[in-house]
């Protein structure tokens, strides 16, 4: 059955940083190229999941990452833009210490090959999923509050119809050769949803209207079973 296109491609190359929207991007094993491969982790924590995010430190969406190294298997940033437009190495002393000062304890720069993710390495939403919570909320949801990989605009653009596809596959693409996904689970929110991705401002109402309406669910999660490249515009199929 085919669902709609693609509408937009992101990754974030930093964990919690800004993200880049992409026309184009190679689909892996371990998810969009450059996604998430670096990660700043906070020295004192000894959980399983160390890293600093935007729900500890909501200014780390502010940062943005820039430059292209070609030094490194994948195309991963050389630089990072602060808030307050400084620019510093990506790998600097500089830049580790002011987020440990912003943070009020100590990080370090970590590269992970296959990537640091919450759940999967693929996340998933329909625009009918957040035009309704923008709706509903009262608010200006801005997309990349979701922080999705793919953005699909579906044929029917209905809300949260990304519910009925787990357990199933997307295809991208004409023929059955282009890149696969086979999704998972729903994808459970945090707090990150709350956060303007231009200001760090907190709007709690646009995580409360997601849990009012679907159990706290906004799209999905996806397992990579066919790498390709994606791109802007491509068909996008349900299969079983």
């Amino acid at each position: 059955m085919e669902l709609g296109r693609i509408s937009a491609i992101f990754r974030y190359p930093v964990k919690s940083m800004a993200g880049e929207s992409l026309d184009v991007a190679k689909l892996g094993l371990y998810g969009i190229e450059g996604d998430r491969r670096l990660a700043f982790r906070r020295l004192t924590d000894k959980s399983g999941f160390p890293w600093l995010t935007a729900s500890k430190l909501p200014q780390l969406l502010l940062y943005k990452p820039f430059g292209l190294d070609s030094n490194t298997a994948e195309l991963l940033p050389t630089h990072v833009c602060t808030p307050d437009g400084i620019e510093y190495e990506l790998r600097s002393d500089e830049l580790r210490e002011e987020l440990s000062r912003r943070y009020g304890s100590d990080v370090e720069l970590m590269n992970l090959r296959h990537g640091i993710f919450d759940e999967a390495c693929i996340s998933v939403i329909s625009l009918g999923t957040v035009h309704c919570v923008e709706r509903e909320s009262g608010r200006d949801v801005d997309l990349r509050r979701f922080r999705p990989n793919i953005a699909i605009e579906t044929n029917s653009a209905e809300p949260f119809e990304e519910n009925r596809w787990v357990g199933r596959t997307l295809m991208f693409g004409e023929g059955n050769s282009g890149p696969a996904l086979g999704i998972t689970m729903r994808d459970e929110r945090c707090v990150m949803v709350n956060f303007d991705p231009d200001t760090a401002e907190r709007d709690s109402a646009v995580m409360k209207t997601v849990v009012r309406l679907n159990e706290n669910y906004a799209g999905v999660y996806c397992t990579v079973l066919r790498a390709g490249d994606l791109r802007v515009g491509q068909v996008v199929t349900l299969g079983e």
